[in-house]
């Protein structure tokens, strides 16, 4: 399998040196940046898999540059994880709206800072009728065609997955989403859902993810 690829933006050197430390020993390639500047030069040469921003650069901000590499086509795929210790619940909202993909309040423990590098079964795939999620890839299809994702529409949709036909409110999703180490308000859960139904709606599964009033979410393929 493909080694992936994270580029880390943080300006302050031991933060950076100690999350680029854990993540080569998880098995991933680093891409050390201090700035947007050293980060625009990296991405230039090596397209990375993922970004780990620092709200607070030196040049520039990291929520503006995500937004920067988000307008721009070539980079707009690419998903941004935010790494701040802006810990209100507007910061964390504004950085989602700003195109982050998820949000990681400073401090962190290390293991932490690289949500959904646990992998499930290799090659294992799971389908409700034609949704497909392939495990090894980490892609999924719908009607044959391929769905894209953000990291963690990809981690609540393969939960739902694996755990159909039950309501699970947004703290335990959180937690068995998002982990105990990541510190995210419970709105936060339903800007993915959002987003996750947007991404299926061109393929009619949308309407597998059911809010159940007062209660949370199910993912379901029965009619009510």
């Amino acid at each position: 399998m493909t080694q992936r690829r994270i580029l880390v933006v943080e300006d302050e050197r031991a933060i950076r040196e100690m999350v680029c430390f854990n993540l080569g020993r998880a098995g991933y390639q680093v891409l050390p940046a201090g700035d947007a500047r050293e980060a625009r030069a990296a991405m230039a040469d090596q397209r990375p898999d993922l970004v780990l921003m620092d709200w607070m650069l030196p040049d520039i901000s990291g929520l503006e540059f995500t937004r920067q590499l988000k307008r721009d086509p070539e980079t707009k795929e690419i998903p941004v994880i935010m790494l701040t210790a802006r810990a209100e619940e507007d910061d964390r909202v504004a950085g989602l709206d700003g195109g982050a993909d998820d949000y990681i309040v400073k401090p962190f423990a290390p293991h932490g800072c690289a949500p959904g590098a646990r992998a499930a079964a290799e090659g294992e795939v799971v389908s409700s009728g034609t949704l497909k999620l392939d495990s090894a890839s980490h892609q999924v299809s719908a009607n044959g065609a391929e769905v894209p994702l953000g990291p963690t529409e990809y981690r609540l949709l393969e939960f739902f997955m694996r755990h159909p036909d039950r309501v699970y409110s947004r703290a335990q999703l959180l937690d068995r989403v998002w982990g105990g180490n990541v510190y995210v308000e419970e709105r936060t859960v339903d800007v993915h859902i959002r987003r996750l139904r947007k991404a299926l709606t061109p393929y009619g599964h949308d309407r597998l993810i059911r809010t159940v009033r007062g209660s949370g979410y199910r993912f379901s393929l029965g009619s009510s």
